[in-house]
């Protein structure tokens, strides 16, 4: 019994680092979706190679967070190993084996259901936040919660081709605030970086654009083609951001009403 409850306290303290790492992740600028996979893939051992994966990498802050989790990871997995080896080899009987295994499940089921609940996340959370500002030398922003990073809105990036709507116009010509997107940036074929784009700025086949907006309008800016085609698509996407702002300003004048009776 002392090796059941020794495994699933190590289960436990493994989805409460996991937990730790994503939320440090996130304060460094990762999305939340962006810092919980790649918290997950280092803990596990996984090792997908990404672009999100290179960002961590290269980050110093995050590159710390990662090798912590490694090393906490082989330290996890032989003490959950091994607590599981003992727990079992220790059985005098069928019965014993079987009272072990529905203890173990039973275990496993509640620390499950646990981490899924949404008020043990929301207050996990704020103390992870605490600690870390207290105790860690992180820039504790979480960028992701700064540019409201949910619902229908994010940010991409969009790798442009030769025969994309966007390339070889000025951000001017593109007209792009007018469907709801912001350019966030413009990333040159040779490593150059421009931040905060104005007008006059070109976007060419090769560079990769960092946007924000609806997730929607985006994906069809990612897809869009020269022609004619594609500036019909750029009209139905400025009606659609123009129907959104029109549904935003109706809930305003409600909140509005509400607030003055």
């Amino acid at each position: 019994m002392i090796a059941i409850i020794s495994l699933l306290a190590v289960a436990t303290f493994s989805i409460l680092i996991v937990r730790f790492a994503t939320i440090a992740l996130t304060l460094t600028g990762l999305s939340r979706d962006t810092a919980r996979f790649q918290a997950q893939s280092a803990f596990t051992g996984t090792g997908f190679t990404t672009k999100e994966s290179e960002s961590v990498v290269n980050h110093p802050a995050r590159r710390r967070i990662i090798i912590t989790l490694m090393t906490l990871r082989s330290i996890g997995i032989v003490t959950a190993v091994s607590s599981l080896t003992l727990s079992f080899v220790s059985t005098e009987n069928a019965e014993d084996a079987w009272a072990r295994v529905i203890w173990l499940s039973t275990g496993f089921i509640i620390l499950i259901l646990l981490s899924k609940s949404r008020w043990v996340d929301k207050y996990l959370t704020k103390l992870i936040k605490w600690i870390l500002r207290k105790w860690a030398h992180l820039e504790v922003k979480d960028y992701y919660a700064l540019l409201h990073l949910s619902g229908d809105y994010t940010i991409m990036e969009i790798d442009i081709g030769e025969d994309d709507w966007v390339s070889g116009k000025s951000l001017r010509e593109l007209e792009l605030p007018e469907e709801g997107i912001l350019v966030l940036g413009i990333r040159r074929k040779d490593g150059t970086y421009i931040g905060a784009p104005r007008g006059d700025n070109h976007i060419y086949p090769g560079d990769t654009v960092v946007v924000y907006g609806n997730r929607g309008i985006l994906l069809d800016l990612e897809k869009r083609r020269k022609g004619k085609e594609g500036d019909e698509k750029h009209i139905e996407a400025i009606k659609k951001q123009k129907e959104i702002l029109h549904k935003q300003e109706q809930i305003d004048k409600e909140e509005r009403g509400m607030k003055n009776a």
